[in-house]
């Protein structure tokens, strides 16, 4: 129901109109910014409506240079780069909170990973959600915008199989990163579990890898190289 807000001398009337927030103030009406539904409600697919990333199938993702986001701004020759966000999320949540203003950067390269905003098993499940929502929305508004992008796959456990590949594209190509999940068996062997679960369901046509490769998933794979300003700090 529309609610009613006194603020000293000024009335203000909210309304939800189609999961958006309105506000009217002597005879103007605004959308009130929320989690970024004021710029675009995607159609949403699966159980808890997650916006879907349409397939990139003819980009040559070997052809391009990939670079982590950090460096996006600086980069040189953008059109021949691609961008990946395997980076600590603190330097992409800005993307996010602000997602109009990097459009145009985004734009310029060959394509760019959607954004790798971390899932961990012992999140709660709207946390979880929530992140794997803010990944499919920036994804689905940079191709509204005509920006290529390549999803990048995340899971957090067998728990997450009901709802972690929904929106993501069949037969396309996908990226993956493995890093720091193979020097210790347990964790390699989880990790193989959840990516051959991952092929299995989405089959797709290639992919770009980040981290090493192990040799049963290594097939019409690219894999990124350490950056140059990164080496010395890249972990397998």
């Amino acid at each position: 129901m529309p609610v009613q807000i006194r603020l000293t001398a000024c009335l203000i009337l909210t309304v939800r109109i189609s999961g958006r927030f309105f506000f009217y103030t002597k005879g103007n009406a605004m959308i009130l910014p929320m989690e970024n539904t004021e710029k675009m409600i995607f159609p949403g697919v699966g159980k808890y409506g997650i916006p879907a990333i349409k397939p990139e199938t003819d980009i040559r993702i070997d052809k391009l240079e990939w670079i982590p986001v950090n460096y996006a701004l600086t980069a040189k020759d953008k059109a021949t780069k691609g961008v990946h966000f395997y980076k600590d999320d603190y330097q992409f949540e800005r993307f996010w909170n602000n997602p109009d203003k990097y459009i145009p950067l985004l734009q310029q390269f060959g394509a760019v990973c959607s954004p790798d905003f971390s899932l961990y098993s012992d999140m709660p499940l709207a946390v979880q959600l929530f992140m794997h929502y803010k990944k499919h929305w920036l994804a689905a508004y940079w191709q509204a915008h005509g920006i290529h992008v390549i999803p990048t796959l995340c899971w957090c456990g067998e728990q997450s199989y009901d709802w972690c590949f929904d929106g993501e594209p069949r037969n396309a190509i996908v990226s993956i990163s493995s890093h720091g999940t193979q020097s210790d068996p347990y964790e390699a062997e989880c990790f193989a579990k959840h990516c051959r679960k991952a092929l299995e369901v989405l089959q797709p046509s290639g992919i770009l890898w980040y981290g090493k490769c192990p040799a049963e998933f290594d097939w019409n794979v690219t894999k990124i190289k350490p950056f140059q300003y990164e080496r010395r700090q890249y972990r397998e």
